[in-house]
């Protein structure tokens, strides 16, 4: 069917849709719910084959925008909901002078004539932080869908492009975008008590399972190539959290490379037994008409009480995490930076679980430990994970802070700091990417962590974390 013709089915069905949706309303609302997840009351969106306008509405967001190629659908949803603005443009061609923050594509690919040439024009919508949701279904539903509609059990439409996974992420790449990652969702489309509950809560997030969902999410963002050489400089804050790591502090100092605009080093003591205190005090003074050092102590406990205190006293671009006992290098952090400024992610994770590490710099148990929570964080967020405790964490101070606003869905229940950035970075629907670094022995002083103790604080905020992700 050419573009004409399902123009003309969608003008001739927009008042009957209204209909049809509502009767499946559980399948669309799962949809809206899942993208609504990752969207959040301060950004702007805009909704490429918005229909009626239904999801659009439902969805967050403090400018909202939809566009359709169907005349009808448009009054429908102007009529409807005239708080949000839309235009007749067709998703091949539109021109639209603005950028937008989230750009959702909802089950449009199906009826498009030139998906690459679509994807392609969503440039103009992009500023260097835009995410793109696409929403597709999977084409093993074909034959029952297709059955449900000769038996009258669905409405009829269209012969669609049907594609798989790797064609929609092949479309996104060739035309400027990358996707960063992809989930699935609901086995059973039908609310049937307990069995939908139990098939797209629990089965459709076990593998082997959700090869059988018949929607498939993708999320991209736009290729670095795309961002302009005034939007890759950024000051850098560094902030230190410190406890018992008197030898350390000095080192930290001279060893720190010059980044981007300039850096800002921030030493946070945490209740000390040895003089780390007075230390980073002398070395705050020697050094003070060459670097620009900060230094504070924090009020509670715990290394991720000590990060937010830093981070609130920060005022750079970027905000940066490293450990004073020095075990990854200071010199490696020119990597993050390069990788988060020049847009390859939003948030950056370094991994010590890559290259071989020093003999003693890490023990045989906490080895087991990191790995089992690589795998754990792997099937949570929907990507590969190498090492989430790894001190060294990456992220603007602009997301940071919209982190802080949305840290009440999850709540404040991480002592250290780690799960509480890389869960907010996933709800924020940030870019996550590792950089590996080489792990290297302690030359002063001895960890702070309690492996069997911690351990079991870090698992019990696993299987809390997946209700709030997986089971949501």
């Amino acid at each position: 069917m050419n573009k004409i013709d399902i123009r003309k089915y969608f003008n001739e069905i927009a008042q009957k849709r209204l209909k049809i949706r509502k009767g499946n309303r559980y399948y669309w609302d799962d949809i809206t719910r899942y993208c609504n997840y990752f969207i959040h009351p301060d950004n702007s969106v805009i909704e490429i084959g918005c229909g009626n306008g239904e999801m659009l509405a439902q969805i967050n967001g403090t400018r909202k925008v939809g566009i359709d190629f169907s005349d009808a659908m448009i009054a429908n949803a102007s009529k409807s909901f005239p708080d949000i603005a839309f235009h007749t443009m067709d998703a091949e061609d539109f021109v639209l002078n603005e950028k937008f923050d989230v750009i959702i594509i909802s089950n449009l690919t199906g009826y498009l004539n030139d998906i690459q040439k679509c994807f392609t024009n969503l440039h103009q919508l992009c500023h260097r932080n835009t995410k793109i949701i696409v929403t597709s279904y999977n084409y093993l539903w074909e034959p029952a869908l297709k059955f449900a509609e000769k038996i009258g059990l669905k409405h009829s439409t269209p012969d669609q492009n049907w594609l798989t996974k790797a064609d929609l992420k092949n479309l996104l790449y060739v035309a400027g975008f990358d996707v960063y990652k992809t989930s699935q969702r609901q086995i059973l489309p039908v609310n049937i008590p307990l069995l939908a509950w139990f098939s797209n809560k629990v089965l459709s997030q076990l593998p082997v399972f959700n090869w059988f969902c018949i929607n498939h999410f993708f999320f991209a963002k736009q290729n670095i190539q795309f961002l302009k050489s005034e939007e890759l400089q950024f000051t850098v804050s560094v902030v230190v959290p410190a406890r018992n790591e008197a030898g350390n502090i000095e080192n930290a100092v001279k060893r720190l490379p010059n980044m981007g605009k300039g850096v800002e080093l921030i030493f946070i003591e945490g209740n000390s037994t040895d003089n780390t205190w007075e230390v980073i005090q002398e070395v705050a003074e020697r050094y003070k008409d060459t670097h620009q050092i900060k230094i504070g102590r924090q009020d509670g406990k715990g290394k991720g009480d000590a990060v937010r205190k830093g981070f609130g006293m920060a005022t750079g671009d970027i905000l940066m995490i490293l450990d004073a006992d020095l075990t990854v290098p200071p010199e490696d952090l020119p990597k993050f930076y390069e990788s988060i400024a020049s847009g390859k992610g939003d948030f950056i994770n370094g991994s010590r679980l890559v290259y071989q590490m020093e003999n003693n710099a890490m023990r045989f148990l906490n080895i087991i430990g990191n790995k089992f929570f690589s795998l754990a964080f792997t099937w949570l967020l929907s990507q590969s994970f190498k090492d989430t405790l790894c001190g060294t964490k990456v992220i603007f101070r602009e997301d940071y802070n919209r982190l802080i606003s949305n840290r009440k869905f999850f709540g404040d229940f991480d002592p250290f700091g780690d799960f509480d950035l890389i869960f907010g970075a996933y709800k924020l629907n940030l870019k996550i990417i590792e950089i590996p670094i080489r792990y290297k022995e302690r030359t002063y002083g001895s960890t702070n962590i309690s492996r069997f103790k911690h351990g079991l604080i870090l698992l019990r905020m696993c299987i809390f974390a997946a209700r709030k992700i997986k089971f949501y």
